[in-house]
């Protein structure tokens, strides 16, 4: 009954979100998107599907690139990559929805919204360096989990379809946690992957519940992110249109790779970014100490 519900709730946002991009779009005139845009959305979240991830690879090449200012790489890339989270969502709850105890699944999602609501006025109101200094953090966090997966540190989980007493008050409460942290570009993936496998639930059975906390939690910040008039609404749909289609051919398409030498790579390229991030959020708080009120007001 909650799966039903759940999927007919994911049906109902998925429209609605769609049509609030789309308004948004017309309103700003948005034309035929940008190749770079479309590739990156795609590469991206074929990869992300797999396992890989897409939000650490999605800054980094944003901020090598210089495709937008630091202050709004979250916010854009979260709004561009929610149609696609919603996709994975569909595929993951059909696939292994019914193997997850309801209330764990309906619990994690309602947490979820609310933390990524009060996440993403959160980044609509901070400094820039502030933004520059978490986002380099999120960088290095999901440099360790690449370098844990690769290493194969990550705990092996149980074969629980849900979680009972203090572990389940513990996945809630990190549900809301990850959400907020979201809207500053910490993907909730690895963390809640690591955090459930930690407290005995079967790994497999981790993906519904990451995937559909992301689809409406991501689309609950997003509406809002997309309406502000510093965010570039054509990269948002350019990412959206590229990573709908490699999001379903990376989830119905088995072809043998080598992940772990892309994760490798993928490590150095995000470690970097997170230093020039790092080192400038360090040296704009520095030379701007005497004039705080300015610090908002700056584009780097």
């Amino acid at each position: 009954m909650i799966l039903t519900l759940l999927l007919s709730a994911l049906a109902i946002v998925t429209c609605a979100f769609t049509v609030v991009l789309g308004r948004a779009a017309l309103a700003r005139r948005v034309g035929m998107p940008a190749t770079e845009a479309l590739a990156l959305g795609a590469v991206t979240n074929f990869f992300d599907t797999l396992g890989i991830g897409s939000f650490a690879p999605t800054m980094a090449w944003m901020k090598f690139r210089s495709m937008i200012p630091d202050r709004i790489i979250p916010s854009t890339m979260l709004a561009g990559y929610t149609l696609p989270t919603m996709a994975q969502a569909a595929i993951f709850l059909v696939l292994l929805g019914v193997s997850v105890e309801p209330w764990l699944l309906l619990g994690s999602v309602v947490a979820f919204v609310p933390g990524a609501l009060f996440g993403a006025s959160l980044a609509a109101k901070a400094p820039v360096r502030l933004v520059q200094a978490i986002v380099g953090i999120a960088l290095l966090i999901a440099a360790w989990f690449y370098v844990v997966s690769n290493m194969h540190w990550m705990p092996e989980g149980g074969t629980a379809s849900g979680l009972d007493g203090w572990a389940f008050w513990i996945a809630i409460g990190s549900s809301f946690l990850f959400a907020v942290l979201l809207n500053f570009g910490v993907g909730h993936y690895a963390p809640t992957l690591a955090m459930l496998s930690l407290l005995g639930l079967d790994p497999r059975l981790a993906f519904p519940i990451m995937a559909s906390t992301g689809a409406f939690g991501a689309a609950a910040a997003a509406a809002k992110v997309v309406r502000r008039p510093d965010i570039d609404v054509g990269l948002v749909v350019g990412l959206t249109l590229g990573a709908i289609p490699a999001v379903l051919i990376a989830a119905f398409v088995v072809k043998e790779m080598p992940v772990e030498t892309m994760r490798w790579f993928v490590v150095a390229i995000i470690v970097y970014a997170a230093a020039v991030l790092l080192r400038q959020a360090t040296r704009l708080a520095t030379e701007l100490r005497p004039l705080e009120p300015l610090a908002e007001g700056l584009i780097d």
